[in-house]
C-alpha cells in the first residue's frame, strides 16, 4: 500500500507517555507510516514499546533503534527511512488531534494524485500547557489563504509572536532530501533548523485553518524549561550560527521578498533567545559568546549584522551595560507570562 505520510517519533526515555503519542496517529488510517525511532534510550522500557508496538502493527509501525545522538539525529533517521511521500515530526510526549487529523489526511490524499506535488502542508498547533491545564492555539489565519495551493508571494505579515513552528509543517520527504537537510547530533533546539532550512525550496503550500498538533508544555524536564535552556545555551547559539549559515538572505529576498522577510524575522528572533539566555547567565564567558555571536553575523553579512541589531524585536537582547542586560530579562520574563511560550 502506498504511504501517504511518515510520522517520525524521536523516542528518548519516554515510556511513560508515547503511548498516547501512538495512539493518536493510529486514528490517521492505514496508508501512514509511524516510524519509532529509538534514542539509545537506558532508563525506561521505551526500546521494548518500540518493538512491541511495530509487532503488533507491522504494515504501518516500524522501529528504529539508534545509539544516543539527540532529537536530530531521531529526525535525520526517520527521513532517510521514510517511505511516505509526506514528513511529519511528532515528539513522544505530543500529540495530534483525531478530527484534524482526518481532515488533514482527506487533502494530502488528493495532493498524492496531483500532477505537481504539493511541497508544504501547514496547520495550526495548540500550546498545552500542564502547569495551569491550559490552552493556547497559534493559527495563521492572519498570514496564509485558507483551503487553496499559494505561494511565497500570497502570504501576508507574520506577528511579532507568530512563527511557523515544527509542530505546524508538514513537508514534501523528497524536498528534504533534495535540500540536504541534515540536524546536527547532539544538539537541542534543531527545530528551529527544520523549519528555516527547507523553506526556500518550497514552491506550493496549503493551509488548512484546524487545530492538529498538541505540544505538551510545561514538564520541568524540557528543553524550553527557562532552567533548562541556561544550561543548553551554547547548543541554542550553535543552532543560530547554523541558521545564519544555512542561505544568503540577501539573496532569497531577491526570488521571493515576503519569504526573505519572514527569515529575516525568524533570525531575529533566534538572535535574540540567544542574547538573552546569554544575559540571564551573566558571566564573563557567557557575555563574550553574546559579543561574538553578533560579530560573527557581521562578519558574514554586514547589512543583515544592522538591521537585526536594531530592530525592535532584536534590541532587547543586545542593550549594553549592566542596566540594558536586566531591561533584556525583564522583557523577556513578561513576554513569557503573556505567550506562555516554556
Amino acid at each position: 500500500m502506498e504511504k501517504i505520510i511518515t510520522f517520525a517519533v524521536p523516542c528518548y526515555n519516554s515510556a511513560a507517555y508515547m503511548d498516547h503519542c501512538v495512539e493518536s496517529l493510529l486514528t490517521a488510517g492505514d496508508d501512514i507510516e509511524i516510524i519509532l525511532v529509538d534514542d539509545g534510550s537506558t532508563k525506561d522500557d521505551t526500546p521494548q514499546k518500540c518493538d512491541a508496538w511495530a509487532e503488533k502493527y507491522p504494515d504501518i509501525i516500524r522501529a528504529i533503534h539508534q545509539e544516543n545522538g539527540g532529537h536530530g539525529e531521531g529526525v535525520n533517521q526517520g527521513i532517510r527511512n521514510a517511505k511516505g511521500m509526506y514528513y511529519k515530526v511528532v515528539d513522544s510526549d505530543d500529540w495530534l488531534d483525531a478530527d484534524a487529523l482526518q481532515k488533514v489526511m482527506a487533502k494530502l490524499r488528493e495532493c498524492v494524485r496531483w500532477a505537481q506535488p504539493l511541497d508544504l502542508f501547514i496547520a495550526n498547533y495548540v500550546y498545552e500547557h500542564v502547569e495551569d491545564q491550559t490552552q493556547r492555539v497559534m493559527g495563521y489565519r492572519n498570514v496564509f489563504p485558507k483551503d487553496r495551493v499559494f505561494a511565497w508571494e500570497d502570504m501576508g505579515r507574520f506577528r511579532p509572536s507568530q512563527y511557523l513552528l515544527m509542530h505546524s509543517v508538514i513537508y514534501r520527504t523528497q524536498l528534504l532530501r533534495d535540500c540536504s537537510l541534515e540536524l546536527p547530533k547532539h544538539t537541542f533546539y534543531v527545530d528551529n533548523i527544520f523549519v528555516y532550512q527547507p523553506l526556500p525550496f518550497v514552491k506550493s503550500i496549503y493551509y488548512m485553518d484546524v487545530d492538529l498538533y498538541r505540544y505538551f508544555i510545561g514538564r520541568e524536564d524540557q528543553s524550553v524549561n527557562e532552567k533548562v535552556m541556561m544550561g543548553r545555551v551554547d547548543q541554542q547559539v550553535r543552532v543560530t550560527r547554523l541558521m545564519i549559515d544555512a542561505h544568503d538572505l540577501k539573496q532569497v529576498k531577491a526570488q521571493h521578498s515576503k519569504l526573505g522577510r519572514y527569515m529575516q524575522g525568524y533570525l531575529a528572533m533566534m538572535m535574540t533567545i540567544s542574547s538573552v539566555f546569554l544575559n540571564l547567565d551573566g558571566s564573563p564567558e557567557k557575555l563574550g559568546e553574546k559579543t561574538e555571536l553578533w560579530e560573527y553575523l557581521r562578519s558574514v553579512d554586514p547589512a543583515l549584522h544592522h538591521k537585526l541589531k536594531y530592530r525592535a524585536l532584536s534590541v532587547v537582547g543586545v542593550i549594553p551595560g549592566y542596566y540594558g542586560r536586566k531591561m533584556s530579562i525583564g522583557l523577556y520574563r513578561t513576554a513569557r507570562k503573556i505567550y506562555k511560550f516554556n
